[in-house]
């Protein structure tokens, strides 16, 4: 039943196309009865040679008939082919779109490796289902299903033998998949480790050159694919004995319908033209029975691929927008949090009754050991989860109510580890706002301090920078992901350890840009470095998900608490009023 279900799911995902799809189900339909027809036109045309009666009639309408089936299949093949081609690539994409919206908790469990091979996997399972549906399998199907009848209507006995048979083959394959079914979901979880232990090595493949992991991570790999065969090997013999089943079942019934087809025919109960089309039968019933089991092995075999691939296109977003959102409308920036609370799944951790009012244009900075709060704190701000009570505003507008796009186009982000794509340093740069002329790209890049390396580097704007910036130095990525956000002018800014890749030299110039950057917008700051937030309007002091302290650096210090021993422990003095600018 689970495969049934699988294979009718699979079927479905054919409805953006349904007037093609049915008109190849019609197609099929027809070269199925023609198939049928050509046994019966054969004993025939040997019952009118046999009897001196005229044959071309008949071996005409053979002909033609056999004709209509070849440019029928061809038609059909060609058809089919290209709808289950569009269908796979329609399918990659939206499940695609779909991924990328997953909560970052999603792909830190499951990994990208898993991730990958889920998506091609999964829409290449899906690809040739269809297309053997619509090419091989339906006929095949129609043929059975009007053969059994047709044979019983011209003689039950040597029907019967073609009944059992059929009887055989299914309940072989029924025996089969039962044996087999626990066996073959471990394949495909050991073939998800596997290519997830591949996209964790590679990801990381500096550590494993560095640290000597070469023969360590091969052996682990091996070790997996051991297991992965372990698994594999009972459930490659089974269906191999199937097939030993199943060929002497044929073998058998080819012998049974001549030996009973002479002894009837010495009764004069058949002919030896009815005789003919019932060995056409046979050979027709094996094709097909052979083919639908075929068939039945390697979609029990991707089941699970499949049922994964539809987990991953059904699989629930961090945030669901709301039917009747608007576009949110910033015009100052006003930030605040309502009493938010939120706790991980399975943990004691999350951030509990979190309220605070950021002013237009002010700073706010978040500060407090790993693990106090500080990053899920503002992943609610851009919507990436959602709390499990509190609400927050921005200028008035409840986030949930407005659109997703409106409300990160308003949020401009540098992050702690920059984010950056194998592409070249303009694009990367282009993220922040697509639309962006060449000037202005210059610009941004010219304010982040990124200018003087990029044009020494070749190609200078079109140099691609490797996979999430390996041609660059630590401080490069950061001034790339600093001109991003220039570039992008969003009213609200998310500093997350933004100068931490820096040297002490290169962090002030970037901090100078910041500066500039953050004039006239709403901030937030998160951050361990404690001299990056000492000018904040307000201090927000986080520990096991509490808002502890608050209040500018000087009252805080003031306070004698924890603030006071982090600026302690890190040898920071209190800082000197900004100059004006």
């Amino acid at each position: 039943m689970n495969l049934l279900r699988t294979y009718l799911k699979a079927l479905s995902l054919l409805a953006p196309e349904k007037w093609l799809a049915s008109g190849l189900v019609l197609a099929n339909v027809a070269i199925g009865l023609v198939q049928l027809l050509e046994p019966i036109l054969f004993g025939r045309v040997v019952d009118a040679l046999a009897g001196g009666k005229a044959a071309f009639p008949l071996i005409g309408l053979w002909a033609g008939l056999g004709l209509f089936s070849i440019l029928g299949g061809v038609v059909v093949a060609v058809a089919a082919d290209r709808l289950a081609h569009r269908q796979r690539l329609s399918v990659l994409a939206n499940v695609f779109e779909r991924v990328i919206t997953l909560p970052v908790a999603f792909h830190a469990e499951r990994g990208s490796g898993t991730v990958v091979r889920t998506l091609l996997a999964g829409s290449d399972a899906l690809f040739w289902m269809w297309l053997t549906f619509l090419r091989e399998h339906l006929a095949a199907l129609v043929s059975i299903g009007f053969l059994i009848p047709t044979a019983i209507a011209m003689q039950p006995l040597l029907a019967a033998i073609l009944g059992v048979l059929s009887i055989i083959y299914v309940v072989a394959n029924v025996i089969v998949v039962q044996r087999t079914t626990g066996g073959q979901d471990a394949v495909e979880r050991y073939n998800q480790d596997v290519f997830g232990r591949v996209g964790d090595v590679l990801g990381n493949v500096t550590v494993v050159q560095s640290f000597a992991r070469l023969h360590a991570e091969t052996s682990a790999l091996r070790s997996l694919m051991g297991h992965l065969l372990k698994v594999q090997y009972p459930v490659l013999t089974w269906w191999a004995i199937l097939t030993v089943m199943t060929r002497a079942s044929a073998t058998i019934t080819m012998v049974a319908i001549f030996s009973v087809g002479a002894l009837l025919a010495e009764k004069g109960a058949v002919t030896v033209g009815e005789i003919v089309s019932f060995v056409g039968f046979a050979t027709l019933l094996i094709g097909k029975l052979d083919q639908l089991s075929s068939f039945v092995s390697r979609i029990f075999n991707q089941t699970p691929t499949i049922q994964n691939f539809f987990h991953l296109l059904e699989a629930p977003g961090a945030a669901i927008e709301a039917p009747d959102a608007v576009e949110l409308k910033v015009n100052g920036g006003r930030v605040i949090y309502e009493d938010i609370s939120f706790q991980f799944p399975g943990s004691t951790q999350g951030v509990f009754s979190i309220d605070f009012d950021v002013p237009p244009g002010a700073t706010i900075a978040l500060v407090g050991s790993t693990g106090s709060g500080k990053t899920t704190t503002l992943t609610f701000l851009q919507r990436l989860r959602d709390p499990d009570q509190g609400r927050i505003t921005i200028d008035g507008q409840d986030i949930r109510e407005v659109t997703l796009k409106s409300l990160r186009d308003s949020i401009g982000i540098v992050f702690q580890e920059a984010g950056l794509f194998n592409r070249s340093i303009a694009e990367n740069i282009l993220i922040g706002r697509p639309g962006a002329t060449q000037d202005e790209v210059m610009a941004a890049a010219r304010l982040a301090e990124a200018e003087e390396f990029i044009e020494k580097k070749p190609g200078g704007f079109g140099f691609i920078i490797g996979e999430r910036g390996a041609a660059l130095s630590g401080g490069e990525r950061q001034r790339l992901a600093i001109a991003r956000a220039l570039l992008k002018n969003a009213p609200i800014l998310i500093l997350d350890e933004a100068t931490s890749a820096l040297d002490t030299g290169t962090e002030a110039k970037i901090k100078r840009a910041l500066d500039a950057l953050r004039r006239g917008r709403t901030t937030f700051i998160i951050a361990h470095r404690l001299s990056t937030v000492a000018h904040a309007d307000q201090i927000l002091v986080l520990e096991q998900g509490r808002i502890i302290e608050r209040g500018t650096f000087r009252e805080l210090v003031a306070l004698n608490g924890l603030f006071a021993q982090m600026v302690r422990d890190g040898g920071f003095q209190e800082p000197e009023p900004p100059s004006p600018s």
